[in-house]
């Protein structure tokens, strides 16, 4: 099997409150480029939409640009940059830090229901 895509022909595009994101479904593959414009915070912008306490998603991610603070509901916080690669377990809440927008690569294949209204 081979096939490839573009990431600026996304299969999908969401927009939430200060953030969107692209959505490119490969077999076995589905890879999210998110834009997280300042003022960004996963509990105000997303869990309205996902209907949970906190981001219940698995992220593998690659951040090109701007900085992501990411607080584990067990406690544990860091903070990714550019050129950082990070893993997050489901159980966070995530949000930018300064007043650069964050793009962050996201490989870890659960981006079909990411940001989705839980009813869609």
């Amino acid at each position: 099997m081979l096939e490839i895509k573009n990431v600026r022909e996304a299969d999908e595009s969401r927009d939430f409150p200060k953030g969107h994101l692209d959505v490119v479904s490969l077999p076995g593959m589905n890879f999210g480029v998110a834009k997280f414009e300042p003022g960004w915070r996963w509990s105000e912008s997303v869990r309205p939409l996902a209907g949970t306490d906190s981001c219940q998603f698995s992220h593998i991610g690659y951040v090109a640009q701007g900085r992501l603070h990411v607080l584990m509901d067990d406690g544990t916080e860091n903070e990714a940059g550019p050129g950082d690669l990070f893993v997050c377990s489901p159980g966070h809440d995530a949000w930018v830090v300064g007043d650069e927008t964050a793009l962050v690569y996201d490989m870890a294949g659960e981006m079909t229901d990411y940001a989705k209204p839980q009813n869609a």
